[in-house]
């Protein structure tokens, strides 16, 4: 009885050190330049100029030079 106790608690542990190993790595990494405190930070929309596109509005802002042409 006591080797079965010990090993759900083995499991157990280990559950618990993999769900740890998984969250710390599918965390976001820090971006190399760290802005000050207080200021906010950059954000893509700044690199890009516009806007991320709604996924429910109309596709409006597309303009032709921007769409391939099939040929």
């Amino acid at each position: 009885m006591l080797s079965t106790l010990l090993v759900i608690g083995g499991v157990l542990v280990g559950l618990l050190v993999l769900l740890a190993l998984i969250v710390s790595l599918s965390a976001r990494p820090t971006t190399k330049g760290q802005p000050a405190a207080g200021a906010p930070a950059r954000s893509w929309v700044v690199d890009a100029g516009r806007p991320h596109p709604d996924a429910w509005s109309p596709l409006s802002t597309t303009t032709t030079n921007e769409i391939r042409a099939v040929k």
